[in-house]
């Protein structure tokens, strides 16, 4: 899908590629359950090379299927079963730069290389910095921007509303997911990303969108260790939260005002998206060892190692499929679920 996302990879991008597929083999993977660190993918289990570099392989009976590349800075995956399409938010840039080239790509789940943009930032009333999480409320299609959220009709992309978030002292809101009573909630990760690096400032909050757009807080404070990835889990009906700390990735449920939260998993940290499966597992994807982790049975999983900067991941419910963007490589991975085990209590 090259063709209508732009170029491939910037230098900036590039450097950043060559510098991880040097580090990759020397950082530790870490192991949470039977799997080993140093294990390789048996055959036909790792992901070609898209671009030049190959990246991913499976530790599990998850399946590679495919790259879809030409993106830049794609950062959030969103499956549409109505539309029976993907939603892919791209960053073109440094998460915190207000620099109007973000945009939201639109492809066809059967088929990833018929795809359009939906809305890019500077084209018919769009306005977009550096999108990051997706989440559809019947046709609008919603998403977080620095300290904004952006609604489109999910089907001709046109700009439906805009709600700021930096009078309530948003920094960088991350992900947004639905309620089963329609309100939206939002992370905000209280963190810059510049070309200085990554610089956390706080405050950390989860953020409540209801009636009338109004704004009110579900959670505030350090004990959210930088809350990224928001999900609602409508078995354990709870809300998922995942934290983005370098040293501390917690799985949260539930959490509230500034009281300890509740964590059904802490260990290796710089976690990102989470999804959850239809009978309660959880997926979440961890920067820290580059994995892509199953969370059931109060067990930890990874099921896909060597997935460098593994973002906000979608799930194909059609055809059980994970979509997986990886942001520095400007790439989407396609991996099949089919088969895959929960790990036993």
């Amino acid at each position: 899908m090259r063709a209508i996302v732009r170029h491939s990879l910037t230098p900036r991008q590039r450097s950043l590629v060559e510098l991880l597929v040097l580090l990759l083999p020397l950082a530790p993977l870490g192991c949470t359950d039977d799997a080993s660190a140093r294990e390789e993918p048996a055959n036909g289990v790792a992901a070609t090379a898209a671009d030049g570099v190959a990246t991913g392989y499976s530790v599990s009976e998850a399946r590679f299927i495919r790259n879809l590349i030409g993106f830049q800075g794609p950062e959030s995956v969103r499956y549409d079963p109505e539309l029976d399409e993907f939603f892919v938010s791209n960053m073109t840039g440094y998460g915190s730069a207000q620099d109007h080239n973000g945009y939201i790509v639109r492809l066809s789940a059967s088929n990833p290389d018929s795809a359009t943009i939906l809305a890019q930032g500077g084209v018919n009333g769009v306005v977009l910095d550096a999108p990051k999480g997706l989440a559809i409320h019947g046709d609008t299609l919603w998403a977080t921007d620095i300290s904004a959220l952006r609604a489109f009709d999910k089907r001709s992309g046109a700009p439906l509303a805009t709600i700021d978030f930096a009078p309530h002292g948003a920094v960088q809101l991350n992900d947004i997911a639905v309620g089963p009573d329609g309100t939206l909630h939002v992370t905000d990760t209280g963190i810059i990303m510049s070309d200085k690096g990554t610089i956390h400032v706080g405050p950390d909050h989860v953020y409540v969108v209801g009636p009338n757009q109004s704004i009110s807080v579900a959670a505030v404070g350090e004990q959210l260790n930088r809350p990224n990835g928001i999900t609602w889990d409508p078995v354990g009906k709870r809300w998922i939260v995942i934290s983005f700390d370098p040293f501390n990735g917690q799985v949260m449920t539930n959490p509230q005002g500034r009281a300890k939260p509740q964590l059904i998993r802490t260990g290796k940290g710089q976690l990102d998206g989470v999804e959850a499966l239809a009978d309660g597992a959880l997926l979440f994807t961890s920067w820290a060892d580059s994995s892509i982790h199953l969370l059931a049975n109060g067990r930890d999983r990874p099921i896909i190692r060597n997935v460098p900067v593994p973002a906000d991941i979608g799930i194909d419910t059609k055809r059980n499929r994970l979509a997986i963007p990886l942001s520095v490589l400007g790439v989407v991975q396609l991996w099949s679920l089919d088969g895959l085990k929960r790990p036993t209590k």
